[in-house]
Order: C-alpha cells, then structure tokens, then sequence
C-alpha cells in the first residue's frame, strides 16, 4: 500500500520561505504533489515532519495553525485516493495515486453528492424528501453565492458561519435547524459511502427543535373569516373555503385536503389515510363541510375539492403551486381582518385544537391543543381514542360558529 510522507524544501535564497511538498511511495518508487504552503526553516521540524508554531507572534501562530490545519485535510483526502485504488483490486503505480488525487472528482463536492442524492429519492418514489433537501440545497448554494465546496472542506468553522447567516437573513431557529439538520443527512451519507471522514462540522450549531409559536386564532376570528364578504374576489373566496374546510375537519392539512377522492366519502364518513405519518382517520361528515363541497365543480374529476385540477398530470406540482397560492391569498385576507398573525391553513390546525381545549375538550382528545413539542405525541393520543368522542368534539366546536 502507498504511503504518504510531507517533507521540507529550503528556498535557494537565503531567508526567504520554502515550501512543503507530499512525497508518494509505493514499492520503492517515490513521487511528489506540490503545494502552496510556505514557511521558514525554523517553522518546521525535519525529524518529525511537524510544523513548529512559534510562542509570542500571535498572527504568525494563527497563520501556521491554518496552515496544519489544511494539510491534514489535504492528507486524509490523498489516503482516500489511496483506499480508493486498493479497493479496486488491481496494480497501480505511485503516479497513478498523483494523477487521481489531482483529477477533480465532483462527487466529492457538496452540490453534486446532494444532487445525486435527490435525484435518487426522485427515481424511488420519495418526493417529498427530494423537495426538503432541494430547499436545503438552494439555501446552501445562496449561502455560498454559488460555489461548490468538497465536502472534506466541511468543518464545525463553515455551519456555524452557515448558521449566522441565516439568523441574519431572518430566518427562524426552528428553520435554521431544519436546514442544518437535512445538510448533517446528506454529510452522514457521504461519510457512509466513504467520500469524507467524519469531521463531526455540526457539533457547534444548533439542530433541535423549539416549541412552536403559536399559530391558533380565535373563535371570534374564524366566525369573522366565515362571515367575510368574498363574493368580488372568487380567488379568495376559494382559499377561505379551504380554510374553513381544514377548520371543519379538525385541522386536516392542505396535502390531504388536495388528495381526498370522492370514494373517500361514504355513508356520512370522510376516511383518509395522513400523508405524513400514514395514519387512517375517519371523520363524520357534517353539513358545512358538504356546502363547501356543493361550491364547486369537480364533475369530471375523482377528487373532491378542486385542487388538482388536471388529474394524473404532475399531481405533486399542483399541489406545491397551489400551497403557495392559497398561503399568500390567506395572508392577505389576514391582514385585511388585521389578524395578529399571518393567516395560514396550518393556524386551522392549531385553531380547531386551542378552540377544542377553550371547549373542554379533555386534554386526551385534542393533547393539549397541539402544544407537544412532537405532533407524533398528538396523533398517538387521536389513535387511541374511540372515533366518535372526536366527532363529538368536532360538532361542538361547529355548533359554535
């Protein structure tokens, strides 16, 4: 096997800086791979081929510190070349190991491995994931006006620099998490597949998740939502419907909203499976639910409200682009009633379990109107309840509109 050895080489002119050059060796033959580090002959110890960092000139410690720094990356990225060859099973020269370090292998820059990364989960199915680390992708590629890194360059110095940026850019602790969090994803699978060491860059930034803020509004609020004049606008008009619609079938998410089929509907009771967690709920369908249904066409459709409105056609994409849509319209019609949040369809959600608890509702049925720092937690609590004590907290929250 190679082996790599860092040595020393004086400037022909006295006191100036010479540089440092890795020498390759593989059965007897030896070859070199130039470098841009320079330093003084004091600076190095010859014998255990270490930089030596002075005691009192702070800026020239720094320096050198840097410098040791790169070096020990530069090395572990050349016995990755090595392994690399040796996996291969084959004979290889010590020229061979030059020329594949030096060869630039995109895979092991960050924008590319993420991209493999998502198109892999594209091609199985899991779009969701896909778009979560595409999310993350932009930001990254923002955050760094661009330019690819290798991921050997990734260290606890650059996420924490990441996550001062997204502080200052606005962005919220829970979302700045959710960023770093899905970047530590795609490093473990780099890491897994050998492309990096571990280097452990996330140990200094924050990747959990705080308590949500509350997004609830009242019941006074809703009723107003409700009784709001829309008729000049039918595009608000229609995003309000489907807020009310979430409202009135205890805070379903915009996702199965836009997927529930009219055979989800039989006999009084709407069943849906959740998107997100693949939990089966049934809800008893009440009158209001049914007069937003009545408002619209969906004749030559199978679903049930219209959102997606060409059926088998880029279904996921409707969806995403009627998400925005309808979250926009909402905050607009937030602002006109001067609401003190913005208006979302996740604050039905949270409105129809904060009015739940407002009701008496036992803490059991609602989980203290969605105050777990887990929706897990929340849905674990719905599951084992019997169906028809939610029902009837659902109808007396209606009957209060």
């Amino acid at each position: 096997m190679a082996t790599i050895k860092i040595k020393f080489r004086p400037s022909l002119v006295e006191q100036k800086e010479g540089s440092l050059f890795f020498q390759i060796l593989h059965k007897r033959i030896a070859r070199q791979i130039s470098t841009r580090y320079r330093l003084f002959p004091t600076e190095w110890n010859c014998r255990s081929a270490e930089i030596i960092l002075p005691l009192f000139k702070e800026s020239r410690r720094n320096y050198l510190l840097a410098m040791k720094k790169e070096i020990d990356s530069e090395i572990c990225q050349i016995k990755q070349t090595i392994n690399a060859l040796e996996e291969k099973k084959q004979p290889y020269t010590a020229s061979d190991v030059v020329n594949a370090y030096l060869t630039p292998n995109k895979e092991k820059t960050l924008f590319t491995f993420m991209g493999s990364v998502i198109e892999k989960l594209k091609s199985i199915g899991k779009m969701r994931l896909s778009e979560t680390y595409t999310t993350t992708l932009n930001s990254f590629v923002r955050f760094r006006e661009g330019e690819d890194i290798l991921l050997i360059k990734i260290d606890s110095d650059l996420m924490m620099v990441y996550e001062a940026y997204l502080k200052n850019t606005g962005v919220c602790p829970n979302s700045s998490s959710f960023y770093l969090r899905n970047l530590r994803a795609i490093y473990n699978r780099a890491v897994e597949k050998e492309l990096t060491p571990q280097r452990y860059p996330f140990k200094h930034v924050y990747t959990g998740i705080d308590k949500t803020v509350k997004r609830a509004i009242s019941l006074k609020e809703i009723r107003l939502i409700k009784e709001l004049d829309l008729t000049q606008n039918p595009i608000q008009e229609y995003t309000r419907d489907l807020f009310l619609f979430s409202f009135y079938t205890r805070g379903m998410s915009f996702i199965d909203i836009a997927f529930l089929k009219k055979k989800d509907l039989n006999h009084h009771i709407l069943s849906y499976r959740r998107k997100k967690t693949g939990q089966q709920l049934s809800i008893r369908w009440e009158k209001c639910m049914q007069e937003i249904v009545d408002k619209y066409n969906t004749s030559a459709s199978p679903y049930l409200l219209p959102i997606i409105k060409i059926p088998g056609k880029d279904e996921r994409k409707q969806y995403i682009n009627a998400a925005h849509l309808v979250n926009n319209k909402l905050k607009e019609i937030g602002k006109k009633l001067k609401l003190s949040i913005p208006l979302t369809m996740y604050c039905a959600r949270h409105s129809w379990a904060s009015i739940a608890k407002s009701k008496n509702v036992p803490v059991s049925v609602i989980s203290e109107g969605m105050g777990h720092d887990s929706e897990n937690t929340t849905q674990i609590y719905l599951a084992s309840l019997d169906t028809s004590v939610i029902d009837d907290a659902n109808s007396l929250i209606l009957k209060s509109i």
